[in-house]
């Protein structure tokens, strides 16, 4: 009998641990219940922030009322939702049937040529490149959570360098599950990570150019020696192999 109830509570105490959080396969976690302030600690920066929970950087220093250059300091506590949404009651919108045939809308096309340009950032066209050699050993996948990017396995203290040209906005290890981590703002749109380095070689603030080396690979936070690479589009990860050119 206290044998079975040791294993039950064993089993009660994971089901408590793997409801609040969800384990990314690879050693990242995520709060499953998504947090609604975070308090700032030393060393994080406002994308690093943005980027651990999957927010629009913009968004979230709108909604903080924080001016560029986005400064913050530790222990500031900043709101993860848009307060005028979450008060707002939800409004019931009824759909208008057109008793019209054939009728084709209007397109405006200063309005498509403005919205292009906002989901470009208003930057001209990033051109990729791999960030290191190496076999991939594990694929994004959009329904996996613990997949939010691309593994690559490599040797020790092997290359790794910047994917496009950009400026780094987060250099540390402040991230739980991402060890040695690199992020880089290419526009207001995209951002690229590399995690699990050995070695960071570069700084907060700094610019970088494509083809540059940033870090040596590691196992910072992983069993083997790998890059973790990740692509966010407006704060959201992308596949990574939709940018990046084919291999031969």
């Amino acid at each position: 009998m206290r044998i079975r109830l040791t294993v039950l509570l064993l089993a009660t105490l994971l089901a408590a641990c793997s409801s609040r959080f969800v384990n990314y396969g690879d050693g990242h976690y995520s709060n499953k219940n998504r947090q609604q302030v975070h308090v700032v600690r030393r060393g994080e920066t406002l994308y690093s922030i943005a980027w651990q929970h999957g927010v629009d950087y913009r968004k979230v220093a709108g909604w903080n009322n924080i001016p560029k250059p986005y400064t913050i300091y530790p222990g500031q506590k900043l709101r993860l939702y848009n307060r005028a949404e979450k008060k707002s009651a939800p409004q019931v919108k009824t759909a208008v049937v057109s008793k019209q045939k054939n009728v084709t809308p209007a397109t405006n096309k200063t309005h498509a040529a403005s919205q292009k340009k906002n989901n470009n950032g208003g930057n001209k066209r990033i051109t990729w490149r791999w960030p290191t050699e190496g076999r991939i050993i594990s694929r994004y996948s959009a329904s996996d959570p613990g997949k939010k990017g691309l593994d690559i396995a490599g040797r020790m203290g092997q290359p790794v360098v910047a994917a496009a040209s950009g400026e780094v906005v987060y250099s540390g290890n402040g991230l739980r599950g991402y060890g040695n981590l690199i992020i880089i703002k290419h526009n207001d749109v995209y951002f690229s990570a590399y995690a699990h380095n050995r070695n960071l070689f570069v700084k907060e603030d700094e610019k970088v150019k494509s083809g540059q080396k940033i870090a040596d690979m590691g196992n910072s936070e992983t069993d083997r020696p790998m890059l973790h690479f990740e692509i966010r589009r407006n704060g959201k990860p992308s596949n990574p192999l939709k940018y990046l050119p084919k291999k031969r």
